[in-house]
């Protein structure tokens, strides 16, 4: 793969009653994070840290603009107070891959309106299923 930017990108999040939900044209702004916890075991013996890898975890937060028309981001994510796992794939380029998909708990929808009238949104969520994230390559 060459380098690329993020023009063209694609968010898919699964809706309420689990069906995927193509919210592209509402989000301004993603981030992906998928850590690996690490566990410090050096030794006084030695001079550097030494670590272990331990459990794998992943976060998605999304940024938009409330668009409340069908299957568009706030009909899709309103409904996050419910507590249900919502499948989210992100393809953060204008090709097919590489994208990741995750079992995303959204913690919270968060509406704001600015001083100049802007309606956005923001809905932060982490990995709900205990699969490690994984980078699609087709």
């Amino acid at each position: 793969m060459s380098k690329t930017s993020g023009l063209g990108a694609a968010v898919v999040v699964d809706d309420g009653s689990g069906t995927p939900a193509t919210i592209t044209n509402d989000v301004t702004e993603f981030s992906i994070s998928t850590p690996v916890a690490l566990q410090d075991i050096t030794g006084v013996d030695k001079s550097a840290h030494e670590r272990l890898a331990l459990l794998a975890d992943g976060s998605v937060s999304l940024k938009g603009v409330l668009n409340n028309a069908s299957a568009k981001s706030h009909m899709t994510l309103s409904s996050i107070t419910a507590g249900l796992a919502r499948t989210t794939k992100i393809t953060p380029t204008s090709s097919t891959d590489p994208y990741l998909q995750m079992e995303i708990l959204y913690s919270d929808y968060q509406v704001a309106r600015s001083a100049s009238g802007e309606l956005t949104w923001t809905a932060p969520g982490e990995l709900q299923d205990g699969t490690v994230p994984t980078w699609t390559n087709s």
